[in-house]
């Protein structure tokens, strides 16, 4: 790019203008050339060349860990903090059944149970999906849960918190229990 200078300036095919105009034009283009080297210095210089590309990746490098997305996912900070641990289904034994109300616009009582897993320990509301699951489901039956589908590993729809439904009971798909296709398994 080539820049403009006073010398250019005079050459300039402006014959008909008075001198007092080109003085004008000279000094706007010289407060032009001071604000734009001012502008320069204040700029912070970013490394560029041919031998830049080591320091340039490891700067982008530093900066994705101001990423909250990419931070837990390099911590595996969403691993630790599910219940189920990264795993697509978990068993556990029924604790209680619970009823939970429906968020706003709805009302009414979903059924779920309170499940203690059997990997970890760690107790968690489910959802029985179906009509009259529940009535399936008794506590201390073992269950398979897995996640209710909710984007990202979260609950879905009208349910707040719960994050997971019931899959089998007593090693018999809740489903063909529901269609009468099969029985409930003993204990």
């Amino acid at each position: 790019m080539r820049y403009l200078s006073v010398k250019t300036l005079k050459t300039f095919p402006h014959r008909k203008s008075s001198p007092s105009t080109y003085r004008e034009m000279e000094t706007k283009l010289k407060k032009s050339f001071h604000a734009l080297e001012e502008l320069v210095s204040v700029m912070p210089s970013s490394p560029n060349g041919l031998f830049a590309a080591r320091k340039l990746r490891r700067n982008r490098q530093k900066d994705r860990w101001k990423q909250e997305d990419y931070k837990r996912r390099m911590l595996d900070l969403n691993k630790k903090a599910d219940p189920l641990e990264g795993a697509p289904q978990a068993s556990g034994i029924v604790l209680e059944k619970v009823g939970v109300e429906a968020r706003k616009p709805y009302s009414g009582l979903r059924k779920c149970v309170r499940v203690k897993l059997k990997k970890n320990g760690k107790v968690v509301t489910v959802f029985v999906p179906g009509d009259g699951g529940i009535l399936h489901i008794d506590e201390h039956d073992e269950v398979l849960i897995e996640g209710v589908g909710g984007s990202k590993g979260k609950s879905m729809g009208n349910l707040p918190g719960v994050k997971y439904k019931v899959v089998k009971v007593a090693g018999t798909s809740l489903e063909a229990i529901l269609k009468g296709k099969k029985e409930k398994g003993q204990r």
